[in-house]
């Protein structure tokens, strides 16, 4: 019998000495997975469409002993975030993680969409994903490593009126990522989606606001709650880390049981 390989267990979720880069981290699950990503060592590149937002959250990680810078960016524009890349590989002269969460949700029945909101939708979601996606894929493949992770939500497989558009978008990024993984992997590169249930951020206010709609989707849940954004900060690490290392092309479901209940109604079972 062959003595046991000796493993470091203790390594596995340390990103000591890896560049980050969380694209929407100036608010929300991204800023959560900026701070929690540079709480078990990693180096942050914090970008927002807010410079402020963004300054903020690196601000926040330097203050409790991190390292971090911030960036302004907007995903709709193609040469700014190419820009973005290519200014942190100059700086860092690598690139390891990368976390992309901006997105909109126009809550409005399909017949009353107009073009133009469809075009907003999927070009902030859908197309802002994809430039951030292949901007960082590019000096990830040539370092022949690096971790993608991409957003997308319970709507990439469930929805409710007034959600069509924007759960195609995450449709549309679950079906991204496993596309990209297989053309990555080969090079070294993984790439996840992170799938959140209800979390309580500035995208979801709307319904946190309405007593009534808050509470109906707390009860949806298994765990009768919402998320806070820290509770995301969990998958995402698991996610940049090498305690992901055989994971590629999976969408990770953080959502409460919220996809495994089916319906509203719970039936009077006999006992």
């Amino acid at each position: 019998m062959n003595p046991a390989k000796s493993f470091d267990y203790k390594a596995l979720f340390d990103l000591t000495g890896r560049i980050a880069l969380v694209v929407g981290g100036g608010s929300g699950i991204g800023q959560a997975g900026a701070e929690g990503m540079a709480a078990v060592g990693a180096q942050l590149v914090v970008a927002d469409v807010s410079a402020e937002d963004a300054g903020g959250v690196a601000e926040r990680i330097r203050s409790a002993g991190g390292k971090a810078t911030s960036l302004q960016v907007d995903v709709r524009d193609t040469a700014a975030v190419d820009a973005m890349v290519e200014r942190i590989v100059r700086e860092h002269r690598r690139l390891d993680v990368v976390l992309t969460t901006p997105a909109v949700n126009l809550r409005k029945r399909l017949l009353d969409y107009t073009d133009e909101e469809f075009d907003r939708v999927i070009e902030l979601n859908l197309k802002g994903t994809f430039r951030v996606a292949r901007a960082c894929a590019r000096p990830m493949v040539e370092q022949g490593r690096g971790s993608i992770i991409l957003m997308a939500s319970i709507r990439a497989i469930i929805v409710e009126p007034g959600q069509s558009i924007y759960a195609s978008t995450k449709a549309g990024i679950v079906q991204m990522t496993r596309g990209l993984a297989v053309e990555l992997g080969p090079h070294g590169v993984r790439v996840n989606a992170l799938a959140p249930g209800i979390v309580a951020t500035p995208l979801t206010r709307p319904i946190t606001s309405n007593a009534t709609w808050n509470e109906a989707y707390a009860k949806r849940c298994a765990l009768g709650r919402w998320a806070e954004p820290e509770e995301m900060a969990g998958p995402i690490i698991f996610l940049a880390s090498d305690a992901s290392s055989y994971l590629t092309a999976t969408t990770v479901f953080a959502d409460a049981g919220w996809t495994a209940i089916d319906g509203r109604f719970e039936p009077q079972l006999k006992s």
